[in-house]
């Protein structure tokens, strides 16, 4: 158990409070940090800070810690107003950063203090030191124009070493700039690697074709590689090896080591070729990011495994899972010569299936059983955090459609992982982000940022108090109606998968929306079918256009309010937000075009004029969605270009090459972002429009 000591003036508010729920210590006082300290006393007693302070460091310092020392500074400046500098002067008040001697650089345990007399911040590390301060910077509380820190004093490491953000850059690449501030956040909640899965997002030395125009270079890797490092992120490559890798072999020159001709998705594992290109790939990795410990293989979701008949042949001797082996023995055996260690996502400490790599692969499971097993024949172990899911636009973070993520996604991974914490056997969390759907990248902060919570602290506090405190931390004080939004765009987000074909990617056939019946003949005849076969979507659109009209004001007013943090998120939501509500307003669209066609068919034996009137303003509500659709759309891709290349791009030194694959991913649909509406396009309104003008016309030249 942790412990919490608190000061007496503390103890009657806690005491009441847990009368009414369970709260930690330092959400009872206000403070919300993120993740929860290994041991805390507080108190209600305060150290205001003066709006000049000193920042001290003692010790044997390293760059390192100059550096910790120099960003805190930085960020004390920038983002609360303080005066604020290095200095060798322990005047009352200042900031201590004290290094002891002993340590080794990546010991992350540290001690703060605070007290009347000032700050102070212990660690024998590097690593602990800089978590320090950032701790320090989520204790200031605001009180008017005024800044402070309870008195407290904490002990801290965390329960898992090393606690991994899965980044997945297959559908969309981010620019440096965005990467860079990515980095900041993550380690602002203590996620210390950064697994990155790149695709076709680097630029490979030996093979450059396999990178995309605009993908970054070996030279800009190894300096985000550096950045990180500094903020004690270890960048790991995730180059996909067996499966996943139709950004490979969609390449004509590569198309022989296929398992299957027709699939783009697999490597045969029997072809010496397919050994020496993944190699070359993983070694342009290694020197990408040098001085990461790991190299990560992917090899998940091996579906053509087997098929081709020189395998046929081998699975009669190894079977399936033998021939997999094969492939997993074989490609850990190189890197960990190259001095990497081995990740992947299958090929796990199995024996009861014959799957056991070679020492000194990190090998995960499914079960804290199996994994403590695995720990005992003498592996390293990481858990896996599951994937929040892969719906469209938006996360199933406490609310979701589907029965494997009852209760929400956050729910779902606060489980397994705070279990894994506790049990103490683990080397590594790894958070996965598999982003199938295209989303943005802030989309996902609240899974690494939860990740983060539970594999430092297994322990404590509960998810309710999770929740509460990351809409603070993340977005500020001045943010409000948090829970509120989430929900709107969760349950909007399951709206727009419902409309169209959308569900069509990776869901199964769900049928599908058609155009209403055009005019025809001299009577202006059509079927009146569509408001009956739609009346239920319909009647759904019109609550969910409200819907998001709430979502939208929300948004808005959260952009312009004092002590928001990450308002460009705000951009990005409303962005969401508004692309729901006009796929609920096509559908309303619809609804009045039939009504308006229905008028003009009405009127054909009342009134000629009446009649037109009533086709004019049927093209008037086709002309309007369509423009709908191009602002929503362009403004869109307007906010998330902002930290993102455009997708698909070409540049003068290199075209795009688009090949879709197997897995059918939503994102790739289309090469660029118009994977978005590319079901409303297919619905043919543009060619509707055309052939209605021209009845129209027909009409008004046969009858006015």
């Amino acid at each position: 158990m942790r412990k919490i000591i608190l000061g007496i003036g503390a103890i009657a508010l806690v005491l009441a409070a847990n009368a009414r729920a369970e709260k930690s210590a330092l959400w009872e006082q206000g403070i919300s940090l993120i993740p929860y300290p290994r041991s805390v006393e507080v108190s209600a007693d305060s150290l205001e800070l003066g709006r000049r302070l000193s920042v001290v460091l003692k010790g044997a310092a390293t760059a390192a810690d100059r550096f910790a020392a120099a960003d805190l500074v930085s960020r004390l400046v920038s983002e609360y107003g303080i005066r604020t500098q290095l200095g060798d002067n322990e005047r009352p008040g200042a900031i201590v950063l004290e290094r002891l001697e002993g340590g080794k650089a990546e010991d992350q345990a540290y001690e703060l203090t605070v007290d009347a007399s000032g700050v102070s911040i212990r660690s024998s590390g590097g690593a602990g030191l800089f978590y320090g301060t950032r701790t320090l910077l989520q204790l200031l509380k605001h009180h008017g124009d005024k800044l402070y820190l309870n008195h407290l004093k904490i002990s801290d490491k965390p329960d898992i070493p090393q606690r991994a953000a899965h980044y997945d850059t297959k559908h969309h690449q981010d620019k440096y700039e965005y990467v860079q501030s990515f980095i900041r956040d993550l380690a602002d909640y203590k996620i210390n690697v950064l697994l990155w899965e790149w695709d076709d997002k680097f630029e490979y030395p030996s093979h450059p074709e396999i990178g995309a125009p605009g993908a970054f270079t070996k030279k800009e890797m190894q300096a985000l590689t550096a950045y990180a490092r500094k903020y004690h992120v270890q960048i790991v490559p995730l180059v996909q090896g067996l499966g996943h890798v139709s950004f490979i072999l969609k390449w004509p020159q590569f198309a022989h080591l296929r398992e299957i001709p027709a699939s783009n998705w697999e490597f045969c594992p029997l072809k010496d070729g397919s050994y020496e290109l993944l190699f070359d790939l993983w070694k342009d990795a290694a020197e990408a990011t040098p001085g990461s410990k790991y190299l990560h293989i992917g090899c998940d979701e091996t579906y053509e495994l087997g098929l081709c008949e020189q395998c046929r042949a081998a699975m009669d001797k190894l079977g399936k899972d033998g021939l997999f082996q094969k492939f997993i023995d074989r490609c850990s055996e190189y890197v960990l010569k190259m001095g990497r260690t081995p990740i992947s996502w299958a090929g796990g400490y199995r024996p009861e299936l014959g799957l056991q790599p070679p020492k000194g692969h990190l090998v995960g499971g499914r079960t804290i059983e199996r994994d403590r097993a695995a720990v005992a024949a003498g592996y390293d172990v990481y858990v896996y955090d599951p994937n929040p899911g892969i719906e469209h636009l938006f996360l199933p973070y406490f609310y979701s459609e589907s029965p494997y993520y009852k209760g929400g996604s956050l729910a779902r991974s606060y489980k397994p992982v705070s279990a894994a914490a506790r049990s103490g056997i683990y080397t590594m969390m790894i958070n996965t982000s598999w982003d199938d759907s295209g989303l943005h990248n802030q989309v996902w902060m609240m899974s690494w940022i939860n990740s983060a919570e539970w594999s430092w602290s297994g322990a404590e506090p509960g998810l309710e108090e999770f929740i509460d405190k990351f809409f603070v931390s993340y977005y500020g004080t001045g943010a409000g109606d948090m829970r509120r939004l989430w929900m709107f765009l969760t349950k909007g987000s399951y709206y727009y998968m419902d409309t169209f074909e959308r569900k069509v990617w990776h869901w199964g056939d769900i049928g599908k929306t058609h155009l209403p019946d055009l005019p025809r003949g001299d009577a202006i005849e059509y079927d009146p079918f569509w408001t009956r076969e739609y009346a239920d979507i319909t009647a759904r659109s019109r609550h969910e256009y409200g819907q998001m009209q709430k979502a939208i004001a929300t948004c808005k007013a959260n952009l312009v309010q004092a002590n928001v943090r990450h308002a460009d998120d705000f951009e990005v939501f409303l962005s969401i937000a508004e692309l729901i509500a006009h796929t609920a307003k096509v559908y309303i669209d619809l609804a009045s075009l039939e009504g308006a066609i229905t008028g003009a068919h009405r009127a054909r034996f009342v009134s000629h004029e009446q009649a037109y009137v009533g086709l004019e303003k049927a093209q008037r509500i086709v002309e309007r969605s369509l423009a709908g659709r191009e602002r929503v759309y362009n403004d869109l891709v307007a906010v998330w270009e902002k930290t993102r290349l455009p997708k698909g791009m070409d540049t003068p030194e290199k075209k795009f090459f688009f090949r879709q694959d197997r897995a059918r991913h939503y994102a790739f649909r289309t090469a660029d972002m118009s994977y978005l509406i590319c079901d409303e396009q297919m619905l043919g309104l543009e060619q509707y429009l055309a052939r209605l003008k021209e009845y129209t016309d027909w009409y008004r030249e046969t009858y006015l």
